[in-house]
């Protein structure tokens, strides 16, 4: 599996960065997994001479702006995510959802909504809605819906691609617990070798959440782990002291 970084929230080289998230992996299909905040994705793809025009799938972790923004961008491509992606939602009295209609998107490209698992090819599959088991408190931000509820991002989700006997998992933002994240990757696919565990976490540090998930990725053996995006501080350098974990930039290429 080879996964490249077209966005992150640090950037290397001639790249540039925002606050989003958007990785093209290939294994035995090329995929797309999340779009960043903005057209970033195809202006840092273009610098790396990485040509996005034959990917015909993008898998969309969820639907907060910094993760969906960029399929307002693409034509003609087919959209794996849940079915509740367009649901209104905000941090306080800021809209965080996705900016743009169900319609605009279905004009141009093919979306395919199921909170249920879906096989993307031989060796991908898009989780769907993940069981939220685990007796720690969700990872994520005081969000609500257009009706002022808490919004628990019930439409989070990742994919698990397959190389070699083992699973790779890679999350946006793991809003449904990177321990349930896991738990369910190996549930859905069956296998309980785990390679790598890559993207956002969500992770604070410095308190139990990040203690416990730590303990629970070393117990299950995982070898690598990238944690990105919306992991504070703290909780990288917990990674760090573990894993020897780096942040991982735009332009960033890892073969796993």
């Amino acid at each position: 599996m080879k996964l490249t970084v077209l966005v992150e929230n640090i950037a290397s080289g001639r790249l540039k960065a925002e606050w989003g998230l958007s990785y093209l992996i290939e294994s035995d299909e090329t995929v797309l997994f999340d779009t960043g905040a903005s057209d970033l994705f195809l202006k840092n793809a273009d610098l790396l001479h990485v040509d996005l025009e034959p990917v015909e799938k993008v898998l969309l972790s969820h639907g907060h702006w910094d993760h969906g923004t960029g399929l307002q961008y693409l034509e003609n491509k087919k959209i794996y995510a849940h079915t509740n992606i367009f649901m209104e939602r905000f941090s306080g009295k800021r809209s965080i959802g996705l900016p743009f209609s169900r319609e605009s998107l279905e004009r141009k490209n093919q979306l395919i909504l199921d909170d249920k698992p879906q096989k993307i090819s031989e060796n991908i599959i898009f989780l769907g809605e993940i069981p939220r088991k685990s007796k720690l408190k969700n990872a994520g931000g005081q969000f609500t819906d257009s009706e002022g509820n808490f919004d628990s991002v019930p439409d989070d989700s990742a994919i698990v691609v397959i190389e070699n006997g083992a699973i790779n998992i890679i999350t946006g933002c793991a809003h449904a617990g990177l321990i349930n994240t896991v738990d369910y990757a190996i549930k859905v696919s069956g296998i309980k070798k785990i390679n790598s565990v890559i993207g956002g976490f969500h992770l604070l540090g410095n308190d139990e959440i990040t203690t416990e998930t730590i303990k629970y990725l070393k117990d299950k053996k995982v070898k690598k782990v990238y944690p990105s995006h919306c992991n504070q501080f703290p909780a990288l350098t917990e990674f760090y002291a573990d894993f020897h974990s780096q942040p991982l930039r735009s332009g960033d290429i890892l073969t796993l």
